[in-house]
């Protein structure tokens, strides 16, 4: 639901253009956008090369019209025509100088200017582990948000619809990881789409032969078969095929005999264990524990947040204790969650200030990286996919205002806590389930900033997302949703100095738009006569 706060304060909202940003490119929608601009470069540039072509064209064209009519006059009565000296002399000229120059012509090569153009773009272009990584994160999307590969592949989400060709590359990434679920779901797809008419490079046996082997290390013999079969109907000399017809029946034939010499009890157990195998079938097992808490959060399922508990949470304007700032023009609050306490302050930044903090923080995005937690240096990983900036007070007075204004706020010193640090999420943009403050089998995780612990989160919301994107806490069952110009703030510590494990929080994929955020992550240090300890650990 939300709150509905009637307002007096006027912001100004001047939006600003901003410049280019600066490997990894599917992990940013930033600079996705570039490219979308160097595409429309090179088409123009093809366009050119295209009308030059034709140019050339038409004057060969009109030379040879030329010529067809002369020489059919002239082969009437060569010697009347050689009879004339003007059109004696015109024959050597044509053939000793004007054909030569129509040779040049014909060689000369009109593409020089749209393939230095394609050099140049090509050092910006993406590389296949990009493809490999958009591809990727479009299989997490339809697993996170529960999509079918004909509701992503028909247009039925924004966008093109998508090609046989289009499938098949997502199955054989897949079949590239020993992924032969999605290698099935992807080919399937293909495979529907080719039954259904559409014309395609790729022939039917290539993404048969694909099929039957996902299928069959997936253990579904008798489907492997049907598709072995149908395969060796289009080539009955395709080699691995024909090998694969003879394995599967032999393996069938064999688990058909056990079948039948089993007992009742026997075959009670097997069908259970066949059963438990279909329930299983899907998704390979992976590293995350919580992953099905995770997703269901971020499809809005599973929030445990109760009626009386709801009744008990409110919006209020806080003019944080008196604070001379908000005492005449006090910020939007609103409860969020209550265990852990998670607030939003709405209207924290006007739209000039977000796009003067993007036009900073663009040139500057880099692949986003995490703590590693046994040596604390700074690194890439895979389930973390954005790119980031970290911002300083002093480049411009808009961050200087804007840490100002999160000191106030919160009643935290920021001198001590780490830059403003600006995300861009791209395809599939996510943050898996992690904790912002160094647990103690973590002790050098800021070590190296010597400030302490990171006591406090503050997250602003740079833009609104249409679907997707939310921030959800696995543990609480808790979902927060992107509002552009709000801001969240949660503690990470008890006042204890106790890390508190209820902050488990994770960046849900944006499965529709563009989503910006900032982080602000206050530290221990400086905060000891404004959040004081307390001896108990949980409060």
């Amino acid at each position: 639901g939300g709150c509905i706060f009637t307002w007096w304060v006027l912001k100004a909202s001047l939006a600003k253009p901003y410049p280019q940003c600066g490997q990894h490119i599917f992990t940013s929608f930033c600079q996705m956008t570039d490219l979308l601009y160097t595409e429309k470069d090179l088409v123009t540039s093809l366009k050119d090369y295209i009308r030059a072509e034709e140019d050339k064209l038409e004057q060969v064209k009109k030379w040879a019209e030329k010529l067809d009519v002369l020489s059919a006059t002239a082969t009437q009565d060569p010697e009347g025509f050689l009879g004339h000296p003007v059109n004696a002399f015109k024959l050597m000229k044509r053939l000793n100088t004007e054909w030569g120059e129509l040779e040049s012509l014909v060689l000369k090569d009109m593409s020089d200017g749209f393939i230095s153009n394609l050099t140049i773009q090509r050092q910006y272009f993406p590389n296949d582990d990009d493809q490999t990584g958009a591809a990727k994160a479009l299989m997490r999307l339809q697993d996170t948000y529960r999509l079918d590969t004909h509701t992503i592949s028909s247009g039925e989400l924004p966008g093109d619809p998508m090609t046989v060709e289009d499938c098949f590359e997502l199955g054989k990434i897949a079949y590239s990881d020993a992924d032969y679920y999605h290698t099935e779901l992807w080919m399937e797809q293909a495979l529907k789409q080719l039954d259904g008419g559409e014309e395609s490079t790729v022939d039917m046996v290539t993404i048969l032969d694909y099929l039957s082997y996902s299928i069959y290390q997936q253990g579904e013999l008798e489907r492997a078969l049907d598709y072995t079969k149908r395969l060796l109907k289009l080539d009955s000399a395709h080699q691995r095929a024909n090998g694969n017809l003879k394995y599967f029946e032999y393996q069938l034939a064999k688990q058909n005999k056990v079948e039948a010499e089993e007992g009742q009890k026997e075959k009670e157990k097997r069908e259970r264990e066949k059963r438990e195998a279909s329930d299983k079938k899907g998704r390979p097992a992976d590293y995350l524990p919580e992953r099905r808490k995770y997703e269901q959060l971020c499809r809005g399922e599973g929030i445990k947040m109760t009626p009386r508990r709801q009744s008990r949470m409110f919006c209020r304007y806080s003019d944080n204790n008196h604070h001379p700032l908000y005492v005449l023009g006090p910020v939007k609050q609103e409860d969020e969650w209550d265990r852990p306490r998670i607030i939003r302050y709405h209207d924290i930044l006007s739209n000039s200030e977000i796009e003067k903090v993007k036009e900073l923080a663009k040139p500057r995005l880099r692949r986003a990286t995490i703590s590693n937690p046994i040596t604390g240096v700074l690194e890439t990983a895979h389930y973390r996919i954005s790119k980031s900036a970290w911002l300083t007070s002093y480049e411009d007075p808009v961050v200087d205002k804007i840490n100002q204004r999160i000191e106030d706020i919160t009643g935290l010193n920021v001198k001590t806590a780490e830059e403003l640090q600006v995300a861009n999420y791209g395809v599939g943009g996510q943050y898996e389930p992690h904790f912002d403050f160094g647990r103690k089998d973590e002790p050098d995780a800021f070590k190296e900033l010597g400030t302490g612990n990171r006591i406090a989160t503050w997250l602003i919301y740079m833009s609104d997302v249409p679907s997707g994107g939310a921030t959800v806490f696995t543990d609480v069952g808790a979902a927060v949703w992107p509002k552009k110009g709000s801001a969240v703030f949660w503690y990470n510590l008890f006042a204890s100095g106790e890390g508190d494990y209820s902050t488990r929080h994770a960046a849900c994929p944006v499965l529709v738009g563009n989503k910006w955020v900032s982080n602000k992550w206050m530290h221990e240090r400086g905060q000891e006569f404004r959040r004081r300890c307390t001896l108990n650990e949980s409060e």
